[in-house]
């Protein structure tokens, strides 16, 4: 396995969109003392072999299937982005929260909770997932009106 940083980030780069902040705490055990991770990652940027725009886009698209927003938020922040890029992937993933919420109710739930206890299971588990207390509410009231 060669130690080259940039024959490694490059690697990691062919398996899936990276943050700048992910790929710099991937690389930093690797590199030399003295060698410029900060330039390494800048002419990645400027070749647009890395973009944190097409990381949040590719992690919205594939978290979104199973998650709420506010969880999808807390691994972007994990993962180094800016409160800018969270605000952008919150816009892009809530046009589909309703939708997405209602999937994975169904696909965990199906049918509404007989009891208390079991709505309080359901609303945890739910949030849980990422969503937020009101937009759950608010579904399990319309299934419920939907009788």
């Amino acid at each position: 396995m060669d130690t080259d940083p940039k024959a490694r980030a490059l690697r990691l780069l062919a398996r899936r969109e990276h943050s700048r902040a992910e790929l710099r705490r991937k690389l930093a055990p690797h590199v030399e003392e003295g060698f410029d991770l900060e330039a390494l990652l800048d002419d990645f940027t400027s070749r647009g072999w890395l973009s944190e725009q097409r990381f949040v886009e590719q992690t919205v698209r594939a978290k979104a299937r199973k998650f709420g927003p506010l969880k999808i938020a807390h691994h972007l922040r994990e993962k180094g982005i800016d409160e800018a890029g969270v605000a952008q992937a919150l816009a892009q993933s809530q046009a589909s929260e309703a939708e997405t919420l209602e999937t994975v109710w169904r696909s965990r739930f199906g049918r509404l909770p007989a009891g208390a206890a079991e709505k309080a299971r359901q609303v945890h588990f739910l949030q849980g997932r990422g969503f937020a207390l009101d937009p759950i509410l608010k579904l399990l009231r319309r299934l419920g009106n939907d009788r």
